[in-house]
């Protein structure tokens, strides 16, 4: 009989209004990957933050290793072998990638002083190890969202855990550098006897890699299979509770206006280095013009020089046939733009804000919700605050909970909600499902579809080459700030396209 490392008991975890486990009763193998899957909402999360010791749970029994947790917290759990990667980065972004990865553990010269040269050396062998290239040296503030999460995986493995708890591991990660981490955590099982506890939205990750499967529903645990007795239907279903269609989308025909024109355009990243080298794109009316390529190489820079986030250097943008090269963000907004920004916590959300506030904002001074810009109309506001929570399904106990309380789909469902709200032509739409489980990636494709549909034209920036080929009528390869490729969707295929994606289009032709 396999040696179960984590055993839980009759657990539940009770917050205001919110009863986020439900007498949950399961157990982990030693050596084994184990996923949890369900819903955002659904609990996982939670789950995995009483098993780290992040929250105590209400009643029930956690045990790890044989021995039962009678106290909870992060340092208890790291001391019994305990790692945990969280969805959303608990990063330092002043310090380099070195001193992020080795805090709390940094080690010493002679002197009482932290070896700052050791700690370089350490992560180059980390990265080296586990085929996760990082430059120690760069600040967090300074990289992009991929290497921020290669840096948290790194942290965790430098910490030796024997179990380790990666929460949406491969959210901000390409396929290539996917199926990377697959092999460090089949290495980490099969060489290194460790035990790897996986909370993913991605069902096709699930059965190239698990060995079993929880299937939460509602704060339940659904059922537990092994994963060679299911299919990506069975396991969407369980989660679901109902039948999930992510099928092949109608392409019309699409002659519209040019809503969005891009020429010549350059800008640079944070570090001041050149990130978009003389880029040409348009997008029509009814048209969504999805990019490609791998974090890093641009894409993230062309949403925000458009959106008027980031400084244009030279080049030219014109929106609804009216130049927009120098406006700032809200001078942009005002010609007719929504933006879903990459990152919802640091620029798409206020965390410590109400769901209605967030709602709100950018329409609080319009006539509609406010007296004279200034007196705010809260019952209004508040109903029709109410009126997109039920409309975009975000799962809440009420309006008026701080949206950073949220689980992750729904923080993206209220930024989405309050985006697709603005009348307007154009949006600018990045990872609008990083994070998202599949019941919440279905909605948010129906609601860009409709957008389409409507006339809208979408510029659509994704590290899931899934999401660029479903949604996407025409699609453009971007590899170091240059376009590489540009298609018709069905025109080239996922493999085809990895070769533009890394500048190989030689090769490929």
């Amino acid at each position: 009989m396999a040696e179960r490392i984590i055993e839980l008991k009759n657990v539940s975890k009770q917050f205001p209004g919110v009863l986020a486990n439900d007498d949950i009763s399961l157990h982990i193998n030693k050596g084994e990957i184990y996923a949890i899957v369900g819903e955002n909402g659904a609990g996982k999360s939670t789950l995995m933050k009483t098993m780290y010791g992040l929250h105590a749970p209400t009643s029930g029994e956690v045990y790890i290793k044989g021995e039962k947790m009678e106290h909870f917290s992060p340092g208890e759990a790291i001391k019994r072998g305990v790692g945990m990667v969280h969805q959303h980065f608990m990063l330092v972004p002043s310090f380099t990638i070195a001193e992020n990865i080795v805090l709390g553990c940094e080690p010493k010269n002679n002197t009482l002083f932290v070896d700052n040269k050791k700690s370089v050396e350490i992560v180059k062998d980390l990265s080296k190890t586990y085929g996760l290239e990082v430059n120690p040296n760069m600040k967090i503030e300074d990289v992009s969202v991929g290497i921020q999460q290669r840096v948290e995986i790194l942290k965790t493995l430098y910490k030796g855990a024997d179990i380790l708890i990666l929460d949406e591991p491969t959210a901000v990660l390409t396929p290539q550098e996917t199926e990377e981490l697959f092999k460090v955590i089949k290495k980490l099982v099969n060489e290194l006897d460790k035990t790897v506890i996986i909370i993913t939205h991605k069902l096709n990750e699930v059965l190239a890699i698990s060995d079993r499967v929880g299937v939460m529903r509602q704060g339940k645990l659904e059922g537990v299979v092994n994963t060679t007795d299911v299919n990506e239907r069975i396991l969407a279903e369980m989660m679901v509770g109902r039948e999930v269609l992510l099928g092949d989308i109608k392409r019309p025909e699409t002659d519209g206006e040019r809503l969005i024109e891009v020429k010549d355009l350059v800008s640079k990243d944070n570090r001041g280095f050149d990130s978009l080298n003389k880029i040409s794109i348009n997008v029509a009316a009814g048209e969504i013009l999805g990019i490609a390529g791998i974090e890093g190489n641009g894409q993230s820079e062309l949403i925000e020089a458009i959106a008027g986030m980031r400084k244009i250097e030279s080049g030219k943008v014109i929106i609804n046939n009216r130049e927009s090269t120098t406006l700032n963000p809200k001078e942009i907004r005002d010609l007719g733009v929504a933006h879903i920004p990459e990152d919802r916590l640091v620029t798409g959300l206020s965390k410590e804000s109400s769901i209605t506030d967030n709602i709100l904002m950018g329409k609080q001074h319009s006539n509609e919700f406010s007296k004279n810009g200034i007196h705010l109309k809260r019952e209004k506001i508040t109903d029709y605050a109410k009126n997109l929570i039920r409309k975009f399904d975000v799962r809440t106990a009420s309006e008026e909970v701080k949206v950073g309380s949220l689980s992750g789909g729904n923080m993206q469902k209220v930024v989405i909600a309050r985006e697709f709200s603005f009348d307007t032509k154009v949006l600018l739409i990045s990872q609008p499902t990083r994070g998202v489980d599949i019941g919440a990636i279905e909605f948010i494709h129906d609601q860009i579809i409709k957008k389409r549909n409507e006339g809208c034209a979408i510029l659509l920036v994704s590290a899931e080459l899934d999401e660029i080929f479903r949604l996407s009528d025409r699609i453009i390869t971007l590899y170091e700030g240059e376009i590489t490729g540009e298609f018709k969707n069905g025109e080239i295929s996922k493999n085809e396209i990895g070769y533009y994606m890394t500048g190989n289009r030689k090769e490929l032709e």
